[in-house]
């Protein structure tokens, strides 16, 4: 496992990234990336304490400049002015990575309507309004060769149970991230996005599976490569699929999750689980069988 960075140094200079949800998570390690390959970073999130906080030690370690501004991005209007300041700091934008995310695990049927919108309205609102505010912003001034990079999931694509509204969601972001590919792509815009598997960051994992859940559930145990990504694979994924080497990629979802959906995905998949003697015993009653 190569857990360096994968691109040449300068394979983002002069770009500017915009990232919601940038103060913490995986979209810190993923700006702090962006940052060692020369692009300037915009970062948004709810709390200005965790924003300043973040741009700080991310100039500190990295280098480069992080520019901040207080957004929810449930709102329209506060996401509006959040391009307006970020724009008027760097001039332009030429990524948008759509990183901002609620989730957690429960019987849907606990849910509250309230518990569905407050993890759909980030998800998905908060995807489809950053994507119109950038995207009307790039089409209107005629600006090409920009990016927006979608976080979604594996179980977009499958549904899971206990994470419905996240399922709902992430089906929507990669629904959209296929439409617009198609759609803006006469106006110079593509889209890609990012299915991670199991990648633990101390906020988000311990909210979606608090205590000792991890360790009882054995996540890893459900990935064929018996662990969790390292922050860094999900962040050369992240940079290459932004940059300019990736020029003709448009409208696809990559996964990045070891094999772990596959694994879930197979009918007999829990076959894995059959000791080696037994499959003796299993292929000797099958000869007898015929």
């Amino acid at each position: 496992m190569n857990t360096s960075g994968m691109l040449r140094d300068g394979a983002l200079e002069g770009k500017v990234i915009m990232i919601t949800g940038g103060g913490t998570g995986l979209g810190r390690s993923m700006g702090e990336y962006f940052l060692e390959l020369g692009a300037k970073l915009a970062i948004c999130g709810r709390r200005v304490e965790v924003l300043e906080k973040a741009a700080g030690e991310m100039m500190a370690a990295k280098g480069g400049e992080v520019f901040f501004h207080p957004c929810d991005v449930r709102s329209f209007e506060e996401v509006d002015k959040m391009k307006d300041a970020v724009i008027a700091h760097y001039g332009k934008v030429d990524v948008l990575l759509n990183n901002a995310a609620g989730n957690f695990i429960s019987p849907t049927e606990r849910l509250s309507p309230g518990a569905f919108d407050a993890v759909i309205d980030i998800v998905l609102k908060g995807t489809k309004n950053c994507t119109l505010a950038f995207g009307k912003h790039w089409i209107k001034n005629e600006e090409k060769g920009k990016v927006v990079l979608n976080i979604t999931t594996t179980y977009a694509a499958t549904g899971s149970a206990f994470v419905v509204p996240s399922a709902m969601a992430k089906a929507g972001v990669s629904a959209m991230t296929r439409s617009l590919a198609v759609e803006w792509a006469r106006h110079g815009i593509r889209f890609n996005a990012i299915a991670p598997g199991p990648f633990p960051t101390e906020g988000a994992w311990s909210r979606l599976l608090p205590g000792d859940i991890p360790d009882m559930l054995k996540i890893e145990n459900q990935v064929p490569l018996k662990r969790a990504g390292e922050r860094q694979e999900l962040a050369n994924l992240a940079a290459f699929l932004v940059s300019d080497f990736a020029a003709y990629m448009n409208g696809e979802i990559v996964t990045i999750d070891g094999g772990e959906w596959l694994l879930g995905a197979g009918e007999l998949n829990f076959l894995e689980a059959v000791p080696d003697e037994m499959w003796d015993w299993i292929g000797e009653a099958t000869r007898k069988g015929k």
